[in-house]
């Protein structure tokens, strides 16, 4: 890939984005580091526009780390009779299996079991015919199985977990997943290879005016305290469930509101429950999927409003429940909460609508221009964020004086893409001139695709870090460096939420590799020893507070427990 910038998002090129952001106008600034604003950071960037883009905390910290990773064409909502939604999104699983990041989409099986004999296997075999057809017809059907329809027994092969009582047959259908905070991270990455100066932690206080018309925004560096101010030519709002908030900066939140339902997800380990695919079951309100993920299930998810923290969403002991008692009426054996490793909750940006159910709520996006100067997109699905992203720069492009070219990012690589399958296709090579087995090569492969040679660069240099992470040791010890040194994470909690999933997926949610975590990246970061123990040390409150919600009744309770563990606050900040 040849770019203008480098695709390292490590401590100096942060300084350097900041330092350019406060010396020159950009044509635009992002305002959002989740997956809608890496979006467009990269659309924008690959247009020849010059990009800024700021993110409050850390990339991908809110929604976009706490889906249930999946990209699909949303088959439930072929029950609405939303054509033009499900074809968009099956238009952009292909593409993003097969084009845009093969390195970080691949395929994911799931079966569909049924309780009726006759109506339902017609009706349901028709959805997922049609869903397939659509693929088809989008040209985007290439590297997933058809689907295909089971008896009971047939079924069972697959699914020995399910209760022989629980359902009369089945159908299976195939969608795509991915890590979601691994993606934002590498679209980000990928924007920064285009020209694009990207910082976490800097936070929107404000905007700039010219009389109605905004020419940028005032950020709040967090590590230091420090304010600037970033010029613009165009901003654009991509904060999904802070929309209104930053609508209320500039003077009033304008027609379009965001409202948050919870969504959540439990992380049980892949030995409780005995599956060779995927499980989807139809809930009163929604479905509720049972994903393969790693070692592990992912099980989710609730769709419930939400009015309080939107920085910390907590999860109570009734979502817990209610995640239990629907995924256990179809299991032999029944899953306990002691059988729970992680508990992870997100926010969804819906458009608010005038129905009080968010389940009800619009998924769909919206693009507006609110004030001259200023865009804001908002609402949509993971799947779809190329769409969005697109639109958004769309209409930047109308309000920049000149022609802007058209967007190209249906045709661009993420970094480590181009040219993965033959790396792939040689993993075994790469294993013997390694040292490493071939299980942790496809294992980073799967997670850096063609930048490997990164990750190998690093252990050559440096051989304790081909050595499995004490106590977690699905990643490697250069991983954590590297999450530091070339994917911007800041805090010892981007490294284990974010960079790693460890927090969900180790059963004392990462509190024993806190410490040998923390100083492994002390050094990138140039922290004290002062600083490496306030970092374990949140860290440990932080799961302690996460913890004490989950056990807690109701959201206001469990709320006020997650507020508990104060967000870090690093030693160099005046505060």
């Amino acid at each position: 890939m040849t770019g203008l910038g480098t695709s390292r998002l490590g401590p100096a090129e942060r300084a350097a984005a900041l330092e350019a952001m406060e010396r020159q106008e950009f044509d635009v600034v992002v305002v959002g580091g989740g997956i809608v604003g890496a979006g467009a950071a990269l659309d924008a960037a690959t247009r020849g526009l010059t990009v800024a883009v700021v993110e409050a905390r850390d990339f991908a910290s809110g929604t976009s780390s706490r889906s249930s990773k999946l990209i699909h064409g949303g088959l439930r909502y072929l029950e609405q009779f939303n054509f033009d939604l499900v074809r968009e999104a099956l238009t952009e699983r292909g593409l993003l299996l097969q084009r845009i990041a093969p390195h970080l989409v691949r395929p994911v099986p799931f079966l569909f079991p049924m309780t009726h004999r006759v109506w339902e296997r017609g009706y349901v075999g028709a959805g997922v015919a049609l869903y397939d057809a659509l693929a088809f017809q989008m040209g985007n059907a290439r590297g997933l199985p058809h689907h295909r329809h089971l008896t009971r027994r047939r079924a069972l092969r697959l699914a020995p977990a399910l209760r022989k009582d629980s359902f009369t047959g089945a159908v299976q259908y195939w969608d795509a997943q991915v890590d979601d905070a691994r993606f934002v991270m590498m679209a980000l990455r990928t924007a920064a290879e285009y020209g694009a100066r990207v910082a976490s932690r800097c936070q929107c206080v404000g905007f700039l005016r010219e009389g109605e018309r905004v020419t940028g925004v005032r950020i709040r560096d967090l590590e230091t305290g420090t304010d600037a101010a970033v010029r613009a030519k165009q901003v654009v709002n991509a904060t999904g469930v802070w929309t209104d908030d930053i609508q209320e900066l500039v003077g009033g939140r304008g027609q379009i509101h965001v409202r948050a339902s919870k969504g959540v997800h439990l992380v049980v380990p892949r030995d409780r429950i005995h599956s060779a695919t995927g499980i989807i079951l139809r809930t009163e309100k929604s479905v509720l999927f049972v994903i393969p993920w790693g070692r592990h299930w992912i099980i989710g998810t609730t769709d419930t409003p939400w009015d309080l923290d939107k920085v910390h969403p907590a999860a109570s002991k009734v979502d817990i429940d209610y995640v239990l008692a629907h995924v256990n009426s179809v299991l032999n054996v029944p899953l306990t909460p002691d059988d729970v490793e992680g508990v992870y909750a997100g926010l969804r940006p819906l458009l608010s609508g005038e129905s009080a159910e968010t389940s009800a709520l619009s998924r769909e996006h919206v693009v507006a221009h609110p004030v001259p100067g200023l865009v804001l997109v908002a609402g949509g699905k993971y799947t779809t964020y190329r769409v969005m992203a697109k639109d958004a720069i769309d209409a930047v492009a109308h309000g920049l004086d000149g022609k802007v070219a058209e967007s190209c990012t249906d045709r661009i690589a993420l970094v480590g893409g181009e040219g993965f399958q033959a790396l792939w296709n040689g993993r075994q090579r790469l294993a013997a001139s390694s040292g490493l087995h071939v299980a942790r090569i496809e294992h980073l492969l799967y997670r850096y695709g063609t930048l490997v040679d990164d990750l190998l660069d690093l252990i050559a240099e440096r051989p304790d870090l081909g050595r499995p992470l004490g106590g977690a040791d699905d990643y490697l010890r250069a991983e954590i460096v590297y999450a530091a040194s070339h994917e911007g994470a800041r805090h010892l909690n981007d490294v284990l939420a974010r960079r790693t999933r460890i927090s969900i997926e180790a059963w004392d949610r990462g509190v024993g590799v806190a410490r040998e975590t923390a100083e492994l990246i002390a050094p990138v970061l140039g922290w004290s020893k002062k600083q490496t123990d306030r970092e374990v040390e949140y860290y440990l409150k932080r799961v302690e507070a996460e913890r004490a919600s989950q056990s807690q009744s109701g959201d206001q309770e469990a709320d006020a427990r997650r507020r508990g563990a104060p967000d870090i606050v690093p030693t160099t900040s005046p505060a």
